[in-house]
């Protein structure tokens, strides 16, 4: 979605936006710098969100800045989860190791059949997968079992 930047308030707007606001112009179908110009916006080139810094940060779209080039581009800014982001992001983290350790137990099933000896270590090792989510930091800090050879 085209995004531009309103050169008089620095609000951005998406060509919809702007199409609305002048319903009394016929705009070309595609936009050149005499449209920008009449208009008073300059193109808002989008750029790659950054990798938040921690598990509890999100990064959200703040505006635009103009680039060393002379180019607007997004503009983005970290922030705190809130209690309610950071319970969901704790529960997709916790689905997501748990199904870790189920195909980390389920590729030792095959040992625990009924006429398969379990070894003490292979049983150990089981029983460790099983206890991760019990484990003090999960699921942020995993320290996982090794598996005997």
């Amino acid at each position: 979605m085209s995004k531009y930047r309103v050169q008089a308030s620095g609000d951005i707007k998406t060509q919809s936006e702007l199409r609305l606001e002048n319903s009394n112009v016929s705009f070309p179908k595609v936009w050149n710098e005499g449209v920008y110009e009449q208009l008073g916006v300059d193109p808002v080139l989008p750029t790659s969100a950054p990798d938040p810094s921690g598990p509890y940060k999100k990064v959200a779209l703040n505006g635009a800045e103009q680039n060393s080039d002379g180019n607007w581009v997004e503009a983005w800014v970290e922030q705190d989860m809130t209690d309610e982001e950071k319970a969901a992001y704790d529960q997709q983290k916790a689905d997501a190791e748990r199904r870790t350790r189920d195909g980390l137990l389920a590729s030792t099933d095959y040992l625990a059949l009924v006429d398969a000896t379990l070894t003490d270590a292979m049983r150990t090792y089981r029983q460790a997968l099983r206890d991760v989510p019990q484990q003090e930091g999960f699921p942020n800090t995993i320290t996982w079992p090794t598996k005997p050879s």
